[in-house]
């Protein structure tokens, strides 16, 4: 009889019963230092006692209201993401990947609406990794994780991570937005001059693109600041997909 669950990732026999900080325990007491956290999602560890405090605290009131009714603990959010962040609205849904699609989405939207419905192209990078969504894998590019799901979507041009002067001929009248990791995860944890991010700012500037910054993994304190751009002066992007760590698990 097959195993109910998917593989995905060929998990080794070792369970797991529960976690305190940054150890894991098995069921026989075996302690283990987690190098992975979730895959960079639980910032604070594991049983944070105030993050236990305030999801105890919440399941004891409401478990899920939608986007359709007011959430006044999702507006205190959204309030303090805008007032340290450069943005002005936040969106929230479910993980990296949708935030990543909303990200896209949101690019070709605005220059549909003013009047520009042939700009849909977007510029991404050699060693992305944006999620495994249909739309994402697209963006991301990898072979690897393309194959086996029909044609390529139409619609994303890819350049060589690093390199302006690329970004620079990959723009036509058709292209919306560019979108970059402002430090890759999966592609190597690589992290540009600090030159390439203003560089792709004042491109967008200059023909009037979006600029994304996919921050799913390089957010939530990462780096040392709240997000990896906000090292590098006048480099803000016009929209930034965050997850992860912002979640805490």
């Amino acid at each position: 009889m097959p195993a109910p669950m998917m593989d995905t990732y060929s998990p080794p026999d070792l369970v797991f019963d529960h976690g305190k900080g940054t150890r894991l325990y098995t069921e026989a007491g075996d302690a283990y230092l987690d190098f992975i956290s979730g895959i960079a999602v639980n910032c604070l560890g594991h049983a944070h006692p105030k993050a236990v405090a305030a999801l105890n605290e919440q399941a004891g009131k409401l478990w899920h209201l939608s986007n359709m009714f007011k959430v006044p603990k999702g507006i205190e959010l959204a309030e303090k993401l805008c007032a340290a962040t450069f943005a002005d609205r936040v969106f929230f849904t479910n993980s990296g990947a949708e935030a990543m699609e909303c990200a896209l989405k949101t690019a070709r939207r605005y220059h549909f609406v003013n009047g520009n419905p042939q700009r849909y192209r977007i510029i991404t990078f050699t060693g992305a990794f944006h999620g495994r969504t249909f739309g994402a894998i697209n963006a991301g590019g990898n072979p690897k994780y393309l194959e086996g799901f029909g044609p390529a979507m139409e619609g994303f041009d890819q350049v060589e991570f690093g390199d302006l002067d690329a970004v620079k001929n990959a723009v036509t009248e058709e292209t919306a937005a560019i979108c970059v990791e402002p430090v890759q995860g999966e592609g190597g944890v690589r992290a540009p001059e600090d030159s390439f991010l203003r560089g792709l700012r004042q491109i967008c500037d200059e023909h009037g693109l979006m600029l994304i910054f996919d921050e799913v993994q390089s957010g939530a304190g990462r780096t040392g600041k709240l997000f990896a751009h906000q090292w590098v002066e006048g480099a803000e992007p016009d929209i930034m997909a965050a997850a992860k760590g912002i979640g805490g698990g």
